[in-house]
């Protein structure tokens, strides 16, 4: 069985390049269309296959031609897909995404099928799934689903890993049962109340998270900033790798995955961490939620050329 086990969002993205944002009410013409494979789920699932992880994917998509492409695309990246749910009544997600000349982005979800995923899914998917080392989950389905997967995977001793996005769908009863959280500045200011600007103010949201709801561990990413982990009361800075950033849809994905696929090696939320950094400020550097996802082959070919290294190079640890 799999290592990892996804359960999430699925979506169709239509991306389109602009160099500024219309106002309300105005129209401006763009450079260019795509059509690209998204969703936060089938994002993470990607970023850990292409990182040479064996991947479930647990999620819900219409039966369509944006389903029979994305069904497509897993199999690809030899993603399992027996779990996928296939909705009659129900599109496929959808995103549409405009991405500004600075790499930035404004996002409208239409969520479609995914809403279809409900617990008897999630259940029936266990029942089956024995041998995963870490799920990944994030909140673009709805909460029922989201909590019911963390109660399996706690069951069956998964470490569980919470991308608490969007903000707004998160409850305290999700946080708790995660064994991270990977909040970034909007979703940090959402769930504490506290903007985050600095190393101190990160800090002092990590404490919030812990003090108020009982959540031990969190890394709070601080975008071209780098991000703190915040595990049992130690806080560790982990700067951010420079690049010249061309598309950040998926960067958090990226940064998920990859933690996913560190801890499911065996290694600290630290380790994982660095090893995030660096799969993130690849992806960033390249267009598209999942064609700029790294491989692993990409990324040591990186590594090499930047000086760079983590726990799986052999030339020396990031710890």
């Amino acid at each position: 069985m799999a290592e990892i086990t996804v359960i999430g969002s699925i979506n169709m993205d239509i991306v389109a390049l602009t160099n500024q944002y219309p106002k309300h009410g105005e129209t401006l013409f763009g450079h260019s269309v795509t059509n690209l494979c998204g969703g936060k789920g089938a994002n993470q699932a990607v970023a850990c296959a292409r990182l040479g992880k064996s991947v479930n994917m647990i999620g819900s998509i219409g039966i369509d031609a944006y389903g029979k492409e994305i069904e497509k695309n897993f199999k690809q990246h030899q993603i399992e897909t027996s779990f996928l749910k296939r909705v009659e009544n129900e599109s496929t997600g959808c995103a549409i995404i405009t991405v500004d000349a600075t790499a930035e982005n404004t996002m409208l979800v239409v969520k479609g099928a995914n809403d279809s995923l409900n617990e008897h899914d999630i259940q029936e998917a266990f029942s089956q799934i024995d041998n995963s080392k870490v799920l990944l989950v994030q909140m673009e389905i709805p909460e029922a689903v989201v909590i019911r997967a963390m109660m399996e995977a706690k069951s069956k001793r998964m470490f569980i890993i919470l991308d608490p996005a969007p903000a707004e769908g998160v409850t305290k009863e999700a946080l708790l049962y995660a064994d991270v959280i990977t909040p970034n500045l909007q979703e940090t200011k959402h769930l504490t109340g506290i903007e985050v600007t600095s190393i101190e103010t990160a800090i002092e949201a990590g404490k919030f998270f812990d003090q108020t709801f009982g959540i031990k561990n969190c890394i709070i990413k601080m975008a071209d900033k780098g991000a703190l982990l915040y595990e049992n009361g130690k806080t560790t800075f982990i700067e951010a790798i420079p690049v010249n950033a061309v598309d950040t849809v998926g960067a958090g994905d990226s940064y998920a995955g990859a933690l996913a696929c560190a801890i499911a090696d065996g290694e600290s939320l630290e380790s994982a961490a660095r090893f995030a950094a660096i799969v993130a400020a690849l992806k960033v550097s390249k267009l598209g939620a999942q064609s700029g996802l790294p491989t692993i082959e990409q990324l040591n070919e990186y590594c090499v050329e930047n000086n760079l290294t983590y726990y799986g190079l052999r030339t020396k640890q990031l710890r």
